[in-house]
């Protein structure tokens, strides 16, 4: 499970790139119950998605050239220039190279080789999300690639992730867990797409799942406010409920109540 001690690899920011702030904070506040704190005018409208006052993830307008509406998750590391030099080294590109964000932290952000978007922080002063694997926050990252295996030789080699290949309704499912990590530490996962979504023209991506006490109730909600449901409610054994949608941008996101133990 996520945890906010954030080993290096762990996932430890998540931010949404809006090409409309305020209506992408009027949906997620009225999804999540969330509240948002903008960052002040030096920060050119990014600010924090909060709930209960703990930092939950953030927000900001759509900034580089080309760039689609999504969410972005970045990774943990303790050195954001060795680990550009790493994935340039295993074959993925850098859309844009390390910075710091005042005395927050320094970030940097990559495309690995099968196409899939995600990023990197390094902590300063800002150490991560405040608050994970709790209702209403993120609790799972999961890649979704057209060539899963070179994706997986990829994130070994940036991060050192241990894997778990693990059959999962019919398809072989791989468990992230970061280095060092026991098995309570997994974190996330990568998944083949299959051929139907790639030749309808899906390509490799992140996945953030927010936990939610009841998934049906969540895809209502986000159904009157402009959401489109991608993939129905899923009951997956041992894992939970769960279902994929689509924010009226089109930044994809799931839905998950997780199984209790024992269920």
């Amino acid at each position: 499970m996520l945890n906010t001690a954030f080993r290096p690899g762990s996932p430890d920011w998540l931010d949404l790139s809006s090409p409309d702030t305020r209506a992408s904070v009027d949906f997620y506040t009225a999804l999540f119950g969330w509240s948002f704190d903008s960052a002040g005018p030096e920060a050119g409208g990014y600010g924090f998605f909060q709930l209960d006052g703990r930092t939950v993830a953030a927000l900001g307008p759509l900034t580089e050239e080309g760039a689609l509406p999504g969410w972005t998750l970045y990774f943990a590391t303790l050195d954001a220039d060795r680990t550009t030099e790493l994935v340039e080294q295993a074959g993925g590109r850098v859309r844009f190279a390390p910075f710091d964000v005042f005395a927050a932290g320094r970030m940097a952000g990559y495309t690995d080789p099968t196409g899939a978007d995600f990023a990197v922080w390094q902590p300063h002063d800002t150490r991560g999300l405040d608050l994970v694997d709790q209702e209403g926050s993120l609790c799972w990252a999961e890649c979704h690639s057209i060539d899963a295996e070179r994706a997986k030789s990829f994130y070994r080699a940036v991060f050192g992730w241990q894997e778990q290949d693990v059959p999962l309704e019919g398809t072989l499912y791989t468990v992230l867990t970061p280095a060092g990590g026991g098995t309570d530490d997994a974190h996330g996962g990568i998944a083949q797409l299959s051929p139907d979504r790639t030749a309808a023209g899906t390509s490799s991506h992140w996945l953030p799942y927010f936990e939610v006490p009841n998934t049906d109730a969540g895809i209502a909600i986000a159904d009157t406010l402009g959401a489109t449901v991608r993939v129905p409610a899923t009951d997956v054994h041992g894992v939970g409920r769960l279902a994929r949608l689509t924010d009226p941008h089109g930044a994809d996101f799931a839905l998950i109540t997780s199984s209790k133990p024992g269920e």
